[in-house]
C-alpha cells in the first residue's frame, strides 16, 4: 500500500466519522422537539427581551481535542504503515498525514460536543411574567422576537 492510499485512507476514515457527529436542528412539523403548533391563546408565548452568551461550562483547553486527535491518529497512521512498508520515509510520511488528520477530527469533535459556549434567552411571557432559558444555539431569534417557550427552550414563532 503506498502512502497515498494510506493517507487517502485515513481521510475517509476521519470524515465517516465526522459524519457521525453531525447533528440537525429539530424543526416544525413534528419532528424533533419542535412545539406544537400554537393556538389563539398561547400561555407560553412571550417576545424576547435579552440574550446573553454564556461560556461553556468545559474546563477543557481549546486545542485538547486537536492534540488529542493528532497523537491518535499519528499512532494509528505508523502502526498501519509499519505493517505495509519497510521504508521510513513511508512511515514518517504516514506519520504526519495521520496526525493532521486526527488533529482535524479531534478539533471538530470537541466543537460539536459544545465546549463552545451558550445563551440565556429572557421571555417576557404574554402574562407578564419573565423566563429564562438556557440553550446551546438561538436558532435565528433575535431581541425582540416572539417566541414560543416549550421543553425548556425559547422557538421562533
Amino acid at each position: 500500500m503506498n502512502i497515498r492510499t494510506l493517507a487517502m485512507t485515513t481521510l475517509a476514515a476521519s470524515t465517516i466519522a465526522l459524519s457521525g457527529c453531525a447533528t440537525t436542528s429539530p424543526g416544525y412539523g413534528g419532528y424533533g422537539n419542535a412545539p406544537p403548533p400554537s393556538s389563539a391563546s398561547c400561555y407560553d408565548c412571550g417576545t424576547v427581551t435579552r440574550i446573553e452568551m454564556v461560556n461553556g461550562s468545559s474546563t477543557m483547553p481549546r486545542a485538547t481535542g486537536a492534540v488529542v486527535g493528532a497523537v491518535v491518529g499519528a499512532v494509528a497512521a505508523r502502526e498501519i504503515a509499519k505493517d505495509q512498508t519497510d521504508s521510513e520515509g513511508r512511515q514518517n510520511s504516514a506519520t504526519v498525514a495521520g496526525a493532521a488528520a486526527g488533529a482535524l477530527a479531534g478539533n471538530a469533535i470537541q466543537n460539536r460536543t459544545g465546549a463552545g459556549g451558550s445563551y440565556n434567552v429572557y421571555v417576557r411571557m404574554q402574562d407578564g411574567r419573565e423566563t429564562v432559558v438556557t440553550q446551546s444555539d438561538i436558532g435565528g431569534i433575535r431581541q425582540g422576537s416572539h417566541v414560543r417557550v416549550y421543553n425548556g427552550r425559547a422557538w421562533a414563532r
